[in-house]
């Protein structure tokens, strides 16, 4: 796995999983794999595969269970996609915002994007 320099690999491990969480391959209640699992997986430090599954406990998204390891909470889709949204909201439309006025792009040019996109069609222009 290649990770980037933007954010702490923990973080990006931990990303990885709750994207698993939201797309359904990792159904609630059904336990993660275990840190020394991720650490093999991602050739990563035991420690930081373990401050991931920590991360996700913090969260919200698994609960740990001593001596059985971390599992997924019951509502962890809900709470992945509530976080998505706030940083969706908070970080990701902004910039997207920012670049629609540099470009000159209008809301009824995105909105023509989306129904297009909605449809399942790949090309916008």
């Amino acid at each position: 796995m290649r990770f980037n320099n933007e954010k702490p690999i923990f973080i990006q491990i931990a990303n990885l999983l709750s994207q698993d969480v939201i797309s359904g391959r990792m159904k609630p209640e059904s336990r993660f794999p275990s840190a020394r699992d991720l650490a093999v997986s991602f050739e990563v430090n035991p420690n930081t595969a373990a401050r991931a599954l920590q991360s996700l406990a913090d969260a919200g998204i698994a609960i740990c269970e001593r001596g059985t390891g971390y599992f997924i909470s019951p509502d962890a889709m809900e709470k992945v996609k509530g976080e998505r949204k706030q940083r969706f909201f908070s970080e990701d439309l902004p910039a997207l915002m920012s670049s629609m006025k540099t470009l000159g792009i209008t809301m009824e040019e995105i909105e023509k994007a989306w129904r297009v996109f909605s449809a399942g069609k790949e090309a916008v222009s």
